[in-house]
């Protein structure tokens, strides 16, 4: 007897649709280049056929990849990672040439940035030819673990790390920096989702009920407390707010998803609460942050960064100057912590909110991809990644709009830099994994055979 097959309920691979979005990605990349140009020079740019052909092999490459070892895989996460890749690119040249004009010593940036993204689509590429099933790296749960802590611990070990902007995040080797914390993040993600799929039974149990609410029992309560603790550590030895938000959040989430009690996000909005709190009261650096959200403009010397990214964005208004229109340069480090203010000034707080709907697409395909994957570890994975990359928009944003305090993490795909970049082009490539593993049709049945069924009859 063999299995019945109905091809019409087969997936299908969309490596075209994904090819046809890559075409639309690109054009919106390179017609920003262009519009960069001409809005600054009134030319076209001459070396937009190198910067161009260079974002555009690198989507081929990629997209070559994908359609060779993850064919089944998600086919709208890649088409907008180009596109935001693209116009970050496109906006970090802009604010070169601004720079040039003022004779600054500072940049460029944009030929390194495109260095950066070959790397990064290496990156991307390496993870697909490594990781041919996800499964296989809940095997290596507590090494990933251990992988974060040394990671995290890099910077501050003397001659090796260094401070950069009061935060010590950052590694030293030679002419090169990085931020071991990007790559961190992925290691963790990879460590909570191993972990909690064994130990979810446990932290699923109730313990006290208070307002509706099924609390966790105290027993329970270590590893929320490590990961707060962890958070607390990256705070105060590395003055990193953001990293500090990003990894209790993330672990938090995790939790939630893995046990689905509501009583953990009370707890870890307790200890949030309380952490933030101290961290106030104790730390010079968290109260220097606290007061330039609260009112910038008390001393605009100090808080000279956050002035100028508001003045900016008031300038831009709901349509925005246009590409090389602006004068994003007055905002310090307008290329990497404040480049959504620069979008937003030439292009408007509609363009700004359509970035954010590029994100929010990217972390909706995260989500469903943990919604069809048929293995808890992977569900916990993917999720983790989604919600990794939803965090980091949330407080970078948050921040240059005065939402939230500001806090040094990168807008992910647009902001200068090779850390944050690499380490993203990671997660999407661990993201078209797990959503080709969970895409790809079941292998078909083996018919049956007559010695089988013999056996059959004679087990019954």
């Amino acid at each position: 007897m063999s299995a019945i097959s109905v091809p019409g309920l087969a997936p299908r691979k969309r490596r075209g649709a994904e090819l046809f979005l890559l075409l639309l990605a690109l054009i919106v990349g390179l017609g920003a280049y262009v519009g960069v140009g001409l809005g600054v020079t009134g030319d076209v740019p001459t070396d937009v056929y190198r910067l161009g052909g260079g974002l555009a092999l690198l989507a081929v490459l990629a997209h070559g990849v994908v359609r060779w070892l993850a064919p089944y895989a998600d086919p709208v996460l890649l088409p907008l990672i180009i596109a935001l890749n693209g116009l970050g690119l496109a906006m970090i040249h802009r604010i070169d040439l601004d720079l040039a004009d003022r004779g600054s010593e500072t940049g460029p940036f944009a030929g390194p940035q495109l260095i950066w993204t070959a790397t990064g689509v290496a990156a991307f590429i390496a993870v697909l030819v490594v990781v041919r099933d996800h499964r296989r790296l809940q095997a290596l749960t507590y090494t990933f673990g251990l992988a974060a802590i040394v990671l995290l611990v890099l910077p501050l070990v003397p001659g090796l790390g260094v401070s950069i902007n009061g935060a010590r995040i950052w590694v030293s080797l030679g002419p090169l920096n990085f931020q071991p914390g990007e790559v961190a993040k992925v290691c963790l993600v990879v460590f909570f989702a191993g972990y909690l799929v064994v130990k979810r039974d446990a932290l699923a149990l109730a313990g006290r009920r208070f307002v509706g609410i099924d609390l966790p029992r105290g027993r329970d309560l270590g590893p929320i407390l490590v990961a707060w603790l962890l958070s607390l550590g990256v705070l105060v030895f590395q003055r990193d707010l953001g990293s500090s938000l990003l990894f209790f959040g993330l672990f938090l989430v995790l939790l939630y998803v893995a046990t689905e009690r509501a009583g953990w996000l009370v707890v870890g909005g307790l200890l949030f609460g309380a952490g933030a709190y101290f961290s106030y009261l104790t730390f010079g650096h968290v109260q220097q942050r606290v007061e330039g959200w609260l009112d910038p403009f008390s001393d605009t010397d100090r808080y000279y960064q956050i002035v100028q990214g508001q003045y900016g964005m008031a300038y831009g208004g709901l349509l925005g100057r246009g590409l090389g229109q602006g004068d994003p340069v007055l905002t310090p480090f307008s290329y990497s912590d404040f480049i959504a203010a620069s979008l937003a000034e030439e292009l408007g707080l509609a363009g700004l909110m359509a970035i954010i709907v590029v994100y929010a697409l990217i972390v909706e395909r995260g989500l469903r991809t943990a919604l069809v994957c048929r293995d808890v570890f992977g569900k916990l994975v993917a999720t983790g990644l989604a919600v990794s990359v939803a965090i980091q928009v949330f407080v970078v944003i948050g921040g240059v709009t005065k939402l939230i305090p500001l806090t040094g993490l990168t807008t992910p795909f647009l902001s200068y830099g090779g850390s944050s970049l690499v380490a993203n082009w990671a997660i999407i490539a661990l993201l078209l994994r797990i959503s080709d593993q969970a895409r790809r049709p079941a292998p078909a049945a083996r018919p049956m055979h007559q010695d089988d069924a013999t056996a059959v009859v004679r087990m019954r």
